[in-house]
């Protein structure tokens, strides 16, 4: 009898991890999921809209409820010492201007005059960009295959902004949306090399808390013009539902599941979210906003994203 319960013991026990590795590999693929989709939102946000609720107000109270959505936790880690603030006030302020003011209202301005596929393809091309910035300041070293990778994104990054007429890329209404998510994924590399070098010991919510509330800091002079040349396009029951959603959805949620993925499975596995950013803006598009993804831009999403795949490899 206790020979037999033991073996009908080992027998639960040797299952269970099995059990367990299941239930892990469905809760991270369902992570990624979240997080890219969450991500992809604020592309579809800034098409949706497209003007119609103006940009820098919808910039300065989303980065402001993220803001204070982690404020406690920026709060404790200021007062544990973890982040001083006098030695970092500079570098917090240049990280949120790149990485929350250039990625909240020309975005947002963008979103009227190109497609949220061509938005999440053009941020797409962020890891490439850090790379070079890398090797250009000898940060890092680019390896022929990184080489390849790159010449890869560009090329489906032009593709996509040109829609094959080469001849467009020097044409002012190209410019117009595409060029200011060009300047938004400069904006937004620039952060990604400099976050890493703010407050080096507190966590990474923490940190997004205090360059959030510069982000917000640097919208509000363009979002108070707005508020007083443009009032009833500000305040409005329309434009609150936005401010709350891009705050929570692709803020809170977005950051706080990108925070949990890397805290899990490290910022190696957790970069994959970049491949399926585009997928899920791709997705979110045909299905919300009735724009289906072009020939031009698989082909140039493929590039871009095998580009980005190389380009990550040693």
């Amino acid at each position: 009898m206790s020979s037999a319960a033991s073996g009908s013991d080992q027998s639960v026990t040797a299952a269970t991890p099995s059990t367990l590795d299941r239930w892990s590999g469905t809760i991270a693929l369902a992570g990624f999921i979240l997080v890219a989709t969450a991500q992809a939102s604020n592309q579809i946000l800034a098409r949706g809209l497209a003007g119609s609720v103006p940009p820098f107000s919808l910039a300065f109270f989303r980065w402001g409820i993220i803001a204070v959505g982690l404020a406690p936790l920026a709060f404790a880690e200021i007062r544990d010492g973890r982040i001083p603030l006098a030695k970092n006030l500079w570098l917090i302020l240049a990280a949120g201007c790149m990485g929350m003011f250039l990625c909240g209202g020309p975005v947002y301005i963008a979103g009227a005059h190109t497609s949220a596929i061509h938005i999440a393809l053009i941020m797409g091309l962020s890891p490439i960009t850090v790379l070079l910035i890398s090797a250009a300041l000898r940060i890092e070293h680019i390896g022929p295959l990184q080489w390849l990778g790159t010449a890869l994104a560009l090329a489906g990054a032009l593709l996509i902004i040109s829609g094959g007429r080469w001849q467009a890329l020097f044409e002012l209404e190209a410019a117009s949306g595409d060029g200011l998510v060009v300047i938004a994924m400069l904006g937004w590399s620039g952060y990604t090399l400099l976050q890493w070098r703010v407050a080096t010991g507190a966590s990474l919510l923490a940190r997004i808390s205090l360059f959030a509330a510069a982000g917000a800091l640097c919208s509000l002079p363009p979002a108070i013009w707005e508020m007083v040349s443009r009032p009833a396009d500000v305040f409005n029951a329309k434009a609150f539902a936005s401010y709350v959603f891009s705050g929570i959805v692709p803020g809170l949620i977005a950051y706080g599941g990108f925070a949990w993925l890397a805290g899990r499975y490290g910022s190696v596995r957790t970069s994959l979210v970049l491949y399926l950013g585009p997928v899920a803006s791709a997705l979110l598009s045909f299905a919300i906003l009735g724009e289906p993804p072009t020939l031009m831009h698989l082909v140039g999403g493929l590039l871009i994203l095998g580009g980005v795949w190389a380009s990550l490899r040693k």
